[in-house]
């Protein structure tokens, strides 16, 4: 797991590094650009449509070290035969010691460079040329004004691919999200140093980071290991770990019996693409049950999986009896009627195995909160955003409030909250923030959550814990999806197409 770091502990381990291994700080600086370098020749790379032509850049660079780094980037280019100028913006009278050092490196070597101080003009970015961010990165006293701000417009204006340096200039650091009006360049990649940034893992900020990937610089890592981490980022050896065992005597007993209990009138799809999900899990049994209406549909799409027809045509209105199972998963598609609610409330008050709430299950939850108090312990919430809004009850003002209370809850109740989003954020009962790595826009399709919610079930009736199950799940459905997306592409894949490369997800973690 990738730990989150906040601006201040970088700086901590910048320091420890520049003491304990031992470099000088602008022998720092030269390693982390030139290994940012390396990244931003790669995307752009991909971006150039005649690999015969140099890609010309304009490396804007602010007065501290995010700017020094800024220098070096613009020598190296320079180096290796690359157009680039760089613009630098005077937005106070001194700049940093290894700055100043490696701007006169900089113009000795030829790059061209032009310094803007407050209510100068900046010059006209070429229509061919790559905007470099290397104003502030984590150093930025926000909000920026000033000639600081000017060359923030002045960059979004231009409308050309822009690479931020550790994180876009004007964007908060340690998380919290950009307010309205604010100021900040708008990149399309972010190439931040070492560890994730807590700011990076809010959809709210997704506009301004666009893309991001980690550039390690050689930060020591025992001292980062030592850090109080705000949340982890998921890799994908942590999903290996997790793998379950596959016996040469099993049979399907061995592997667990899931039930599902999804699906309503209108909405029975939400069953099919739940059960789908559940039988490309791994477990060894599936029963499935959904409104009277709703069987000769799921045995004729999901015939692998065992139903039972409830006695109500139109709606799920009684529990079967649930010691047949190891986990039951509910909620997809099942609106929430009066009789609906009443099985919820029961499976909470009987069930002795792991539970999965999804979709309606969640709404009912939230119109009757103190039912929440009596959550079997260890159960997994899946919501998307307004459905954990409704849950918590208040409306949330940014993705960093709404993680805190997800947070919050899952200690309070004792539960796992799956909380859906760019990128998923598993919280654990024991206060552990878990962001998922996989998974892409294709995948925001109506159904992929019942496809997850399904994977999750199974997982679970195979004998994960609650928190294994979510960790294995989540990085495999975002994983199906990765998959997906590169064979059919991301906007015409489907939520369905997720169950249907889950086997290649399985396989691939596998390998």
């Amino acid at each position: 797991m990738l730990p989150i770091l906040s601006a201040e502990q970088v700086r901590a381990a910048d320091a420890h590094t520049i003491a304990n291994e031992p470099v000088a700080s602008i022998d720092l600086m030269e390693r982390a650009a030139a290994r940012c370098t390396e990244h931003l020749l790669r995307h752009v790379a991909r971006w150039r449509r005649d690999p015969r032509v140099p890609t010309p850049f304009i490396v804007v660079a602010g007065m501290g070290n995010n700017g020094g780094d800024g220098l070096v980037i613009a020598r190296l280019l320079h180096q290796r035969g690359q157009p680039v100028r760089v613009v630098r913006v005077n937005h106070r009278d001194r700049s940093s010691e290894d700055h100043a050092t490696n701007l006169e490196r900089c113009m000795r070597a030829g790059v061209p460079v032009l310094d803007v101080g407050a209510g100068e003009l900046f010059p006209v970015i070429d229509e061919r040329e790559v905007v470099v961010d290397a104003l502030f990165g984590t150093g930025a006293a926000v909000p920026l004004n000033g000639v600081a701000a000017e060359a923030v417009r002045w960059i979004n204006a231009a409308g050309r691919p822009v690479v931020a340096v550790d994180l876009p200039s004007g964007l908060a650091a340690d998380g919290e999200a950009a307010t309205i009006g604010a100021v900040i360049v708008q990149a399309d990649v972010t190439l931040t140093f070492e560890v994730p940034k807590p700011t990076l893992l809010f959809a709210d900020n997704t506009p301004f980071v666009g893309h991001w990937e980690l550039v390690p610089i050689g930060l020591d890592r025992a001292f980062i290991a030592s850090q109080q981490a705000t949340g982890h980022v998921l890799e994908r050896a942590d999903a290996q770990a997790l793998l379950p065992a596959r016996p040469w005597a099993g049979h399907k007993g061995t592997f667990g019996h899931a039930l599902l209990i999804a699906g309503g009138e209108g909405h029975l799809g939400a069953a099919v693409l739940a059960a789908r999900g559940a039988l490309r899990s791994g477990c060894g049994l599936v029963t499935a049950q959904v409104p009277g209406h709703g069987l000769p549909v799921l045995q004729g799409a999901v015939p692998e999986a065992m139903a039972i027809a409830d006695r109500d045509h139109a709606r799920i209105s009684e529990l079967p009896r649930l010691d047949a199972y190891r986990a039951v998963g509910i909620g997809p598609g099942l609106g929430t009627h009066a009789d609906t609610a009443v099985v919820i409330k029961r499976v909470i008050q009987e069930a002795t195995m792991p539970v999965v709430l999804d979709a309606d299950a969640l709404n009912i939850l939230a119109a009757n909160p103190t039912w929440l108090a009596f959550l079997p312990p260890g159960t997994v919430l899946t919501p998307h955003p307004k459905e954990f809004d409704r849950l918590h009850g208040t409306a949330t003002k940014s993705a960093k409030e709404r993680l805190e209370r997800a947070v919050e809850m899952a200690r309070k109740d004792r539960s796992v909250i799956v909380l859906k989003g760019a990128p998923t954020a598993i919280c654990t009962p024991d206060g552990r923030v878990l962001f998922n790595s996989t998974g892409n826009p294709g995948m925001a399709k109506g159904g992929s959550g019942d496809v997850l919610t399904g994977l999750l079930t199974g997982l679970l009736a195979q004998g994960l814990s609650p928190v294994d199950a979510s960790v294995l799940g989540v990085y495999l459905h975002g994983l199906a999806g990765d998959i997906a997306a590169a064979e059919v592409g991301m906007d015409g894949m489907t939520s369905g197409d997720l169950a249907a490369f889950l086997p290649a997800a399985w396989r691939n973690l596998r390998a």
